[in-house]
């Protein structure tokens, strides 16, 4: 799927982050959502590389990168420490600005990343998402019964890990396949997600992120919000017109809530944009990101 790309390990302090490096110009980081991994990005990655140089990141907890161990507060699942494993990835690849464009739990950790280190992202572009702590305050019965996962993921431990360990490509399935038919995803990205699902502590880690995106990141948010801090850089949102978050929220004015300059639109298609729609998604990438952007001089 990535013949344009080097496998490449980055040994941060907090533990290894697998991840792909391909093409020249202005720095591109994609990074993917749940419970999946960089290879969802497989039909739009080749195209990006003859106009970026891009890296394409597995979270920790996902993909080949590390497990980090559960804490009390969740604090090494937040999307602040994940946020800094991209951070600290970049300077290792020798840039200390970029642009990003993630897709669901990736679009959270991206969403903090350009809170925390908004000298670093220059340009940011969000898939199927609204922000996390409006999507909590707005809960309703029929976002409750679609994002069931949201709900399990955050019960104490051991009861989610137990019951995903018994099964976890079933977990997989259930929960992915729910959303959109087996069609959408190509076989050789599907047997990705199935062979890293199965490593050990996987389910740890997928639960840890969804506790801390009910705690901790939730108070990451607020404090923004208190303090009115904004994102400052162009946003563009995307969303499946299909999809739980464009039935459930409106997308641009929960948006405009957090950011200063934000545009976007609905794709026909549901929650797997890239997969759903990738020619579409590559026309809006090539439109929005600049080539020459956060290159070193």
């Amino acid at each position: 799927m990535f013949e344009a790309f080097q496998v490449q390990d980055f040994h941060l302090a907090a533990g290894r982050i697998r991840g792909r490096v391909g093409g020249q110009g202005a720095p591109l980081v994609l990074l993917h959502g749940h419970p999946q991994t960089h290879a969802l990005w497989h039909h739009v990655a080749h195209a990006l590389t003859l106009h970026y140089r891009v890296v394409m990141l597995d979270l920790r907890g996902y993909g080949d990168s590390f497990r980090p161990p559960a804490d009390v507060q969740h604090a090494n699942h937040s999307k602040r420490a994940m946020a800094q494993d991209v951070v600290d990835v970049m300077a290792q690849l020798g840039h200390t600005r970029f642009q990003v464009c993630a897709h669901d739990r990736g679009a959270r950790v991206a969403h903090r990343l350009a809170m925390d280190h908004p000298q670093a992202v220059s340009r940011l572009m969000l898939l199927d998402i609204a922000p996390t702590l409006a999507m909590y305050q707005h809960t309703s019965e029929a976002f409750a019964k679609a994002y069931w996962h949201w709900f399990f993921l955050i019960q104490s431990a051991p009861l989610p890990e137990r019951l995903i360990e018994a099964d976890p490509v079933g977990y997989l399935r259930d929960l992915m396949l729910r959303r959109a038919g087996p069609s959408v995803f190509s076989p050789e990205a599907w047997s990705e997600y199935e062979r890293c699902v199965l490593i050990p502590g996987t389910a740890t880690s997928m639960c840890e992120d969804y506790r801390a995106a009910a705690t901790i990141d939730l108070d990451h948010d607020s404090a923004d919000r208190t303090a009115d801090r904004r994102l400052s850089q162009p946003l563009r949102v995307l969303w499946g017109a299909q999809g739980t978050v464009a039935k459930c929220f409106d997308v641009l004015a929960l948006w405009r809530e957090v950011a200063d300059q934000v545009d976007g639109h609905t794709l026909d298609c549901g929650h797997y944009i890239a997969e759903e729609r990738p020619k579409e998604l590559l026309a809006e990438m090539l439109k929005f990101f600049k080539p020459n952007e956060g290159l070193i001089p």
